[in-house]
């Protein structure tokens, strides 16, 4: 696997609390088929207004973006998050009885009121390279999850109810989505003032890291 130097000096520099993000005992639920569907549908609908606020700040990446790569980049994820991710979280609340409108009418949670306001105010206070990080424990991290969850030995697919999640973000074009932020954080480091920033870089990541064990938690909290 290609070595993203940023993306792996942030995660390095998490610490304990990357593990905790990437192999929660949401995750591992969700891997043998054992998290309540109390937990999933409550996560599914939060979740589903996380992804319209991210889908809002990766546009505001693409309207800060310096090259045509990283602008293609940005609306790739855009379309990634509005045409899978979405559809995803609609086509399993459906098979509950749960419909979009109502989806879109839950009340949003403050685990998600507080993620998805820091990654904006990230955005808006700082420049590009500030809000490819606070994005990137969510996109990357995913990817990750998912990885891990098909290497996991006590992940279960069969008769899983979780197994459409877990390959959905273990497909390639998920993957090829996540790896592609990955690289692009490298592309603004060095075009948006190098090295120096790693402090507050760092800062952010793990910020954004606890706030996604937090919107885990968020989902065990309602089983």
């Amino acid at each position: 696997m290609t070595i993203y130097n940023l993306y792996e000096t942030l995660t390095v520099g998490c610490g304990d609390d990357w593990a905790a993000y990437i192999q929660h005992e949401f995750v591992r639920g969700l891997g043998d088929g054992t998290l309540p569907r109390t937990s999933f549908q409550y996560y599914l609908r939060q979740d589903y207004l996380f992804l319209i606020h991210f889908a809002r700040a990766h546009a505001l990446a693409a309207f800060q973006a310096d090259t045509l790569e990283d602008l293609r980049q940005s609306a790739a994820t855009v379309s990634a998050i509005l045409d899978g991710e979405m559809q995803l979280h609609v086509t399993f609340c459906a098979g509950w009885g749960i419909t979009e409108a109502q989806m879109a009418a839950t009340p949003e949670d403050p685990a998600n009121m507080a993620y998805t306001r820091y990654v904006l105010e990230r955005g808006l206070a700082g420049d590009g390279l500030d809000l490819a990080v606070a994005l990137a424990p969510c996109i990357v991290g995913y990817a990750e999850v998912a990885a891990f969850l098909k290497s996991d030995p006590d992940t279960v697919l069969d008769g899983n109810p979780y197994r459409e999640w877990i390959e959905t973000y273990a497909a390639d074009d998920y993957q090829e989505v996540a790896w592609g932020h990955a690289a692009q954080l490298d592309r603004l480091l060095a075009a948006r003032g190098g090295p120096g920033r790693l402090r507050a870089l760092s800062k952010t990541f793990h910020d954004a890291t606890r706030l996604e064990i937090g919107f885990w938690q968020m989902g065990l909290d309602r089983a």
